[in-house]
């Protein structure tokens, strides 16, 4: 059950974070879903009697509507990025502008992603994104102190 709720969470992640061409990958969350669905209520019954399950089922139904309006958060989900490899989101900023960024990240040998958003995701291995969050802390310090 655990795992089904793991893969629909990381397949919802995928789904949004490449748009709406992915829409195998909502149906494949959805049945991850449905199995742990079928399994809390299988349980749920045994434990609290069908009555009481029965109405929970009702009251999620009638919140499901309000659920799918919510606005959705900031993902954490980053797609692209091999998995050998660490990654940091940065938005640019006036003090940090996206070419000095890319710049900064280009000097330690780092690759760059700009998002739809305008945040970007730099990426790379441990030790350049140490120098590259070490370089932007000490301009940061030089900017401050102007």
């Amino acid at each position: 059950m655990v795992e089904d709720l793991r893969a629909a969470k990381s397949m919802i992640q995928l789904a949004y974070a490449e748009g709406s061409s992915h829409g195998d990958a909502l149906q494949k969350a959805e049945e991850y879903l449905a199995n742990v669905e079928a399994y809390v209520v299988s349980e749920g019954q045994k434990k609290f009697g069908s009555e009481k399950i029965d109405r929970w089922l009702r009251r999620l139904e009638e919140e499901s509507a309000d659920v799918c309006r919510a606005p959705i958060e900031e993902d954490k989900f980053v797609t692209g990025v091999p998995r050998d490899q660490n990654w940091i989101r940065i938005e640019p900023t006036s003090d940090f502008s996206a070419e000095n960024i890319e710049q900064m990240a280009k000097e330690q040998r780092l690759q760059v992603k700009k998002q739809a958003d305008g945040k970007m995701v730099i990426y790379g291995q441990p030790d350049g994104l140490k120098a590259f969050l070490k370089k932007m802390a000490k301009s940061q310090l030089n900017l401050s102190s102007i």
